[in-house]
């Protein structure tokens, strides 16, 4: 089953949560990543019972603060 993360296409063997894709991909510090599935922010309680299927497209965010600058 081919998917596309982050703007790269990956192969996985069958649908998966996206708890179970997130481990597959090592992603860091996992418990301050956002989903987006298809375009759509998947609630982190959501991830165990959404699965990827065929063709989606999943992007993993994560949200930085930032500080503002003097001129």
């Amino acid at each position: 089953m081919a998917i596309t993360v982050n703007g790269k296409s990956q192969d996985v063997g069958a649908p998966v949560s996206l708890t179970e894709l997130i481990r597959q991909n090592n992603v860091a510090q996992p418990d301050m990543v956002s989903v987006q599935l298809n375009g759509e922010f998947v609630l982190r309680e959501n991830y165990d019972a959404t699965t990827v299927n065929d063709g989606d497209e999943v992007d993993f965010l994560y949200f930085m603060g930032g500080g503002s600058v003097s001129l």
